[in-house]
């Protein structure tokens, strides 16, 4: 399409976005705002229940993400037309103007998306240099489309610990804490989530009380209704408020449903006719690409209750709104306030993943002289947790501008830059640094003077992750910053990640252990540093990662070659979007990925001793596929079993990610380390490996794994008098009559026959020893 009617389509389109709108508005505004909002979630509630009795694949043919997302896109435009409109008293109900209100809702999310595409197209330069067409796109599109992607029943958690900091100044302005106002957006994402179900609850509840009143008088209900209402105010009270809830949108009404003070909700809230901006003449007037008022203010003031119209922009929004406020209520708090932020930013990696980070060694705010400018600068956190390094810039301010990108894409690319280029560059600068010799200092700055508090040899790290924190979700962008143009893998080698405080909550709970963690930050740090590849978000990726495992393998292999120009997954977060599903979301595992109970014992063992690189062995055996998994559970069954006859057993398991030796001794025997390092430099010679995993299990034949460790195996490079011995093992582990066969499918490599060995065969062990005079004795 040519720059003319490239603009004759935009100027259209634009026209019939405006055209659209208006007509949205002039039906909106002539419906009573209970009564439309009871019909837009009873809708949505119907089309639950009746999702809940079908099949998934019917489920997915009717199109049940189709008909949230147009509720969800309707609810902001209700939440728009009454901040902008004030009540009118002629109005009624009219069930067919729903209708038609759904159908142009639809149409004006279509033509949005066309303008999208249209006024992005063609863009050949720019903020992003060559790719900043497709990330205009990514910017406008989400800007339409994207909407409370988070799991609301992790609402009160977020709260409480982002607005920690400021729980005396919250007090003193609100009369609630940190910890009340968590609560209160908990309750309000609950009354949202099960509100019908609450309320069909409770009116079952009266109704069957009802009956047992009309039972005891021995008359029909609808004669005893009206004493029993009388005998029962309250519980005729709770009946009319799930009434209430259902039909009318009471779940949406926080003044009910929470125990905010009228003071902070008035502070979330417009009152009818309040916004004077959304539509306003000019252009964009009323369409997605203005500024939606539920993005400044997501509570709606109706009568005297206050409405959470629009349920993910109270979520989306409300935390920039209540932290402007306060701001605003005690302007004086400014620079504390950005302060207790920086800290609290800066601490929350380690802080929600304490327990992946067990036993770290983490460094705060520390310093360090710039490598070329001889400057000092300095570093958010950086943690240290065995062979892995991650280094943490946090960005405490708001992930992302309510400025509309078809307005000012200009204000979108700079918080791109704020918040994933200058993270970025920070990390460079000290992964720079930290190459500039084999060891580096580190320094804490106390009392205006710089103290060495410790020193890096990057040599001791097998993996180092730069990451960017952001307070709030930054997706898109998050995942889809490693296309631009100005990040490239640190040192050639080191992938930029940038994650969200949200996001921490759930791998907290999907990746419960350090070695979990680790690997699949190795993985997702694989991903980032993978162009014209996209998951959508974070949620995505670890979904992958549960589904796949090493999914950096499968999206390399597509694009393979350089004939796809594009590789995107999409949906892989259902996994993960349904454990968050239900009311016993909390008493049910998590998703993880599937390992056979003995290598889970060894992982287990392997994490409880923490031996030097534990997470490097941990990691090779994550690395294994379904079929390696199984090998080496079987391996490690069979021989376990027979310690109580042989003191020690060892294998080689080749396969995905290289050899792994195993040594098996027998517990509460002492190691011979030499005949260990021997026979594991053997292995991998009789193997022609470069490389080998040694891991020591101390384990009993009952099956319990008392320790767990990696070695360094050394597999020598040419034969000396002094290992010439490892060589001639070596040459006996190759043969294939030798008991250890070196050929075995499914690539094992078993240290016994399958039958009794002779008297005068090679003794199974690997001993070297004829069987009649070692175990045969």
């Amino acid at each position: 399409m040519d720059e003319k009617k490239r603009k004759e389509a935009s100027v259209s389109l634009l026209k019939d976005m405006e055209a659209t709108a208006a007509h949205m508005r002039e039906l909106i505004v002539a419906m009573p705002p209970h009564d439309l909002l009871g019909y837009i979630y009873s809708r949505h509630m119907m089309k639950a229940i009746a999702d809940q009795s079908a099949s998934q694949e019917q489920s997915e043919s009717h199109g049940t993400d189709d008909l949230i997302n147009e509720n969800q896109f309707l609810l902001e435009y209700v939440h728009a037309v009454l901040a902008s409109d004030v009540a009118s008293a002629d109005v009624a109900f009219d069930e067919a103007r729903c209708a038609e209100l759904y159908e142009l809702g639809r149409k004006l999310r279509e033509q949005a998306l066309f303008f999208a595409m249209v006024t992005s197209a063609d863009i050949k330069d720019g903020a992003f240099g060559p790719d900043t067409a497709d990330i205009e796109f990514h910017a406008k599109s989400t800007w339409v489309m994207l909407r409370g992607n988070r799991y609301q029943v992790l609402e009160g958690e977020f709260y409480r610990y982002v607005l920690a900091p400021h729980d005396d100044v919250l007090k003193e302005v609100y009369g609630v804490g940190a910890i009340d106002i968590a609560e209160g957006f908990q309750s309000m994402a609950n009354a949202t989530r099960s509100g019908h179900a609450d309320a069909i609850s409770a009116m079952m509840k009266q109704f069957e009380a009802a009956q047992a009143f009309a039972a005891a008088q021995d008359k029909p209900l609808e004669d005893v209704m009206q004493a029993w209402v009388a005998a029962n105010a309250e519980q005729s009270k709770t009946a009319g408020q799930a009434m209430d809830d259902m039909f009318r949108g009471g779940i949406a009404n926080v003044s009910r449903h929470t125990k905010l003070p009228p003071t902070l909700l008035a502070d979330l809230a417009y009152q009818r006719g309040e916004e004077t901006e959304f539509f306003a003449a000019g252009d964009y007037a009323g369409t997605p690409y203005r500024t939606l008022p539920a993005r400044k203010k997501p509570l709606i003031q109706l009568g005297s209750d206050y409405y959470a119209v629009d349920p993910c922009f109270t979520r989306d929004a409300g935390y920039r709104a209540l932290l402007y406020n306060l701001l605003q209520r005690k302007p004086d708090y400014k620079k504390t306030f950005e302060n207790r932020q920086k800290t609290m930013s800066e601490a929350a990696f380690a802080d929600i993943l304490a327990t992946q980070l067990s036993g770290a060694t983490i460094f705060q705010e520390v310093y360090y002289k710039d490598s070329t400018s001889r400057q000092w600068s300095e570093n958010d956190t950086l943690i240290l947790v065995d062979d892995v390094l991650f280094l943490v810039e946090a960005k405490a301010g708001a992930a992302a501008t309510i400025a509309s990108p078809a307005l000012d894409f200009g204000r979108h690319a700079q918080s791109v830059q704020d918040l994933v280029l200058k993270a970025y560059k920070q990390c460079e600068r000290f992964f720079i640094y930290l190459n500039s010799a084999d060891e580096v200092p580190l320094y804490y700055l106390v009392n205006g003077k710089y103290e060495e508090c410790g020193r890096v040899r990057r040599a001791d790290y097998r993996v180092m992750v730069p990451i960017g924190l952001t307070v709030e979700s930054f997706s898109p962008f998050s995942t889809y910053c490693k296309e631009l143009p100005q990040i490239e893998p640190l040192l050639g080698k080191h992938a930029f990640v940038s994650l969200s405080i949200d996001d921490l909550f759930v791998l907290k709970r999907l990746l419960p252990t350090p070695g979990e963690f680790a690997h699949y930050m190795e993985v997702r740090q694989a991903v980032a540093g993978m162009r014209r590849s996209s998951l959508f978000d974070e949620f995505d990726h670890l979904g992958a990662y549960l589904k796949k495992n090493r999914f950096d393998q499968d999206i390399a292999d597509q694009l393979k070659g350089g004939k796809t120009s594009m590789v995107i997954w999409n949906g892989m977060s259902d996994v993960v979007d349904k454990s968050f599903e239900g009311e016993d979301w909390e008493s049910r595992p998590f998703p993880a990925q599937d390992f056979p109970e003995e290598v889970l014992k060894l992982l287990g063992a392997l994490d409880a001793t923490r031996a030097s690189r534990w997470l490097s062995a941990e990691s090779h055996i994550r690395d294994l596929g379904e079929e390696g998994r199984c090998n080496l559970a079987k391996m490690l069954s069979d021989l376990r079993q027979t310690l109580n006859q042989h003191p020690a057993r060892y294998f080689l398991l080749s396969g995905d990610g290289g050899p792994l030796f195993v040594w098996l001794q027998q517990y509460d025997h002492q190691i011979d380390w030499t005949k260990v390092n021997d026979k594991a430099s053997a292995a991998g010679l009789a193997v022609k490996a470069s490389n080998v995993i040694g891991v020591v299990a101390e384990v009993d034949a009952h099956g319990t794994y008392y320790r767990a460790q990696f070695f360094t195996v050394n597999i020598p490079t040419a034969q000396t008098e002094e290992n010439a011995h490892i060589y001639e093992d070596a040459t006996r582990m190759s043969q294939p009559s030798r008991a250890v066969n070196l050929n075995q499918p499914k690539n094992v490599i078993p240290p016994a026959k399958t039958k009794k060995p002779g008297r005068n065969d090679l003794c199974s062990c690997g001993s070297g020893v004829k069987y009649k005079r070692c175990h045969g004795r």
